[in-house]
């Protein structure tokens, strides 16, 4: 069966983690979001969806999956659906509830890194919220980015599999999403975690490591991948990098 991805098509944002593990996996799925208008494509199609009044359990917010009658919503929860299914969640219950924590974590990460462009509120323009935006972003680069990177090299570290993987010895979606968020903040703060990844070389060597996987470098290298821009989660401000 083929998935049906639905997410904006024009950013990578959060979709992004749930593109990779489809990708990575070698997964049939339509972004539906990115087919033509005739075909239920752009952004009204994806607004008819969400507001579909014959679905009981909608989702507050793109991104969001059919798989047959089940429709998932949220990043970390699509993932620990789609994981055992795709073969991106270990093995057993305890790596695919590890591997779960895991991006749980990752999510937090992307969301401070968004809370730094907008942090007083999502309706308003980044230039309506410059000053605190360059006060949050101090903080975030100085002692968030260390701290995130910091924990999962020691994530790395203390797997008893080796630190090629976040989860036994396998490639998980946990993997991806932690290539995923070390990309978007190279691109948001690339002084920043620069400093933190000199710190970090295992979890550099992971991003890398994953970025050379054959299926994820062909998808990274073609247009499915939609480049990262200023209307996305990783936005590149300069100011904010100090």
């Amino acid at each position: 069966m083929t998935y049906q991805l639905h997410y904006w098509p024009t950013i990578q944002g959060r979709g992004e983690f749930v593109r990779l593990a489809l990708e990575a996996a070698g997964a049939a799925y339509v972004d539906v979001a990115r087919e033509p208008p005739s075909k239920g494509g752009g952004e009204a199609g994806l607004g008819r969806r969400m507001a579909d009044p014959g679905n009981p359990r909608p989702s507050f917010a793109p991104p969001f999956l059919v798989d047959g009658d089940i429709v998932v919503g949220q990043t970390a929860a699509i993932l620990l659906y789609l994981g055992p299914r795709l073969g991106l969640a270990g093995v057993g219950d305890a790596d695919g509830i590890w591997a779960h924590q895991l991006q749980l974590t990752i999510a937090d990460a992307v969301a401070e890194a968004h809370d730094t462009h907008h942090p007083l509120s999502t309706g308003l323009y980044y230039e309506d919220q410059r000053e605190a935006a360059l006060e949050r972003a101090k903080a975030f680069r100085e002692e968030r980015i260390p701290k995130f990177l910091d924990w999962f090299e020691l994530i790395l570290q203390r797997n008893p599999a080796g630190d090629l993987h976040l989860v036994s010895d396998v490639l998980t979606y946990a993997d991806l999403s932690l290539f995923q968020l070390v990309a978007g903040l190279r691109y948001a703060f690339p002084k920043a975690t620069a400093r933190a990844l000199a710190r970090t070389p295992v979890v550099a060597k992971l991003a890398t490591n994953v970025s050379r996987r054959q299926r994820v470098q062909e998808y990274l290298q073609s247009p499915r991948r939609i480049p990262f821009n200023e209307d996305g989660i990783f936005r590149a401000y300069p100011e904010l990098d100090g």
